[in-house]
């Protein structure tokens, strides 16, 4: 896949480029993204929150239409037995774990990104990307942890 866009950048640009050079380009420039919507007012993980339709059933008639599915996920993955519960009771149920899992996603591709708990890159991996420009760093500088 990436290979793709090296062959085509070095064609164009005459320039020899490797993969590691183009993911580490794009890195800059999500970051980048990343600190231009900040500086909008969005950027934090406020704003990378899931649709409610994607953490589960939304309402209890849809988990009831699947209610063997997600009697056995209560079962399987987090060892709850459904017997005896609501379907509301389910229901929050899965969703609470689903929003769980979630955040702990968050977590990971935050700490992976090199930014902050909030979603903010770390004036350290600005400097790693050479991107440790002031009109950046004064963008972030109030959001590091």
């Amino acid at each position: 896949h990436v290979d793709n866009y090296v062959t085509i950048y070095s064609a164009v640009t005459d320039k020899p480029f490797s993969k590691e050079e183009m993911i580490r380009m794009s890195e800059r420039v999500y970051n980048f993204q990343r600190i231009f919507n900040l500086r909008r007012g969005y950027g934090q993980r406020a704003h990378d929150a899931q649709p409610y339709r994607a953490a589960g059933p939304v309402t209890n008639e849809e988990y009831e239409s699947r209610a063997e599915r997600y009697d056995n996920q209560l079962k399987d993955l987090l060892g709850i037995d459904p017997e005896g519960k609501t379907t509301t009771e389910k229901n929050a149920i899965m969703r609470e774990y689903r929003e769980d899992q979630y955040e702990k996603l968050l977590d990971a591709v935050y700490l992976r990104r090199g930014w902050t708990n909030n979603g903010v890159p770390k004036i350290s991996h600005l400097e790693d990307l050479g991107m440790d420009l002031p009109e950046l760093i004064e963008v972030i500088k109030p959001h590091q942890e």
